[in-house]
């Protein structure tokens, strides 16, 4: 069996890390690894994949950035010949950027069965683009791996035929748990305790400049109380010098270039809160048991708010206000969602094993290719 994985961006790498490893186990499974470039950067893509000790990707096809429409084109037109010459017999998809959908889309249309991990997650916001992105990939999927119920339950209403869907678990949590104790060796000596951990990279959030202002004013009130760790995205810090403003007068607030993985993950781990317009962090934070505020008005990953630490604070300053006093003050309920425990891989492959023996000999002749 031949399976081929389409990662682009930092949250597919954590993904994909632990399937790449389950499968690697098994004899009879050939990879390949295909990195999109959507993140292009070494500080934001090499390092990762040393930290997670993913293998060297077979084949970078080099996107880089653009604009939404630019992205997926460019890798629609760079992985289908790819996949026309690799000819997997699966392509296991992650999480839900450009890349994602593109590679969906072109296996949709040369007849490659497609596996969409992290399946059945839904915001319900069709302004965000990643949105977009679930629900096109969903659609086009033949198996969908979910993390959690709400995700079957959000496929189940699309019409999505349940003997395509399996709950599986957060494979970003199977990280996790591997690389916690290997993180903890890497926090930095010079970082004083207590602190809250900052991460803020979207764009309906930062190229807000009147808000970014105001979210630096809300940021230093609470440096009073709490040192400020905040790890700037290129994107953030762009927008930050647009600003020209100075950032703490009481030199609590510490601006941090993009971490590694592991560095990142001592940080959260150490926290006393996480404020963050992140997806991924809403579940790392409910795995650790750190409280967490989402600087967002939506997730689409409402078991964090259900079953773990995170609280959903809108965008408007005094909500967001509202809900760091409200974490510093109350103890977050913990407690991990079903099957998020570093398992969520294995669950993965011993489905697609599954589903592979179970077809028949011969394969319809998908890999031709019409031009049509």
């Amino acid at each position: 069996m031949h399976i081929l994985h389409v990662v682009g961006a930092r949250p597919n790498f954590m993904k994909a890390a632990p399937v790449l490893r389950a499968l690697a186990a098994h004899s009879g499974v050939r990879q390949t690894l295909v990195h999109t470039g959507q993140h292009y950067d070494s500080a934001m893509s090499d390092v990762f994949f040393q930290q997670l000790q993913m293998p060297v990707p077979d084949c970078n096809l080099g996107v880089g950035s653009g604009t939404h429409a630019q992205q997926t084109a460019a890798v629609l037109t760079a992985i289908e010949p790819v996949l026309l010459e690799r000819k997997p017999d699966i392509v296991l998809v992650y999480g839900d950027i450009n890349s994602t959908m593109a590679a969906a889309l072109v296996c949709s249309k040369i007849g490659v069965r497609v596996a969409h991990v992290e399946a059945g997650l839904r915001s319900r916001d069709r302004s965000m683009p990643e949105e977009i992105n679930r629900l096109v990939t969903d659609q086009l999927s033949d198996m969908l791996f979910t993390p959690s119920d709400d995700g079957n339950e959000n496929l189940r209403a699309e019409g999505i035929e349940e003997d395509k869907v399996h709950l599986v678990g957060n494979v970003m949590i199977d990280t996790l748990v591997r690389l916690l104790p290997q993180a903890e060796q890497e926090f930095p000596a010079e970082i004083a305790r207590p602190y809250a951990l900052i991460t803020l990279h979207r764009p309906s959030n930062v190229d807000d400049l009147p808000w970014l202002q105001e979210m630096l004013s809300t940021l230093s009130q609470l440096s009073e109380q709490l040192n400020i760790i905040f790890p700037v995205h290129p994107r953030t810090r762009q927008r930050l010098g647009a600003l020209g403003t100075s950032i703490a007068a009481n030199g609590r607030l510490q601006l941090l270039d993009p971490l590694p993985y592991l560095s990142f993950l001592a940080l959260q781990a150490r926290a006393a809160m996480v404020i963050t317009d992140s997806g991924g962090i809403q579940e790392e934070t409910t795995c650790l048991g750190i409280p967490c505020v989402t600087v967002r008005e939506n997730t689409e990953r409402p078991v964090t708010v259900q079953n773990g630490t995170n609280i959903i604070a809108g965008t408007d300053q005094r909500g967001i206000a509202a809900a760091i006093r409200r974490q510093i003050s109350g103890k977050p309920t913990t407690g991990r969602p079903e099957k998020w425990d570093g398992h969520a891989a294995a669950r993965i492959v011993d489905v697609l094993i599954r589903v592979q023996h179970a077809r028949p000999a011969s394969h319809p002749s998908h890999h031709s290719h019409s031009g049509s």
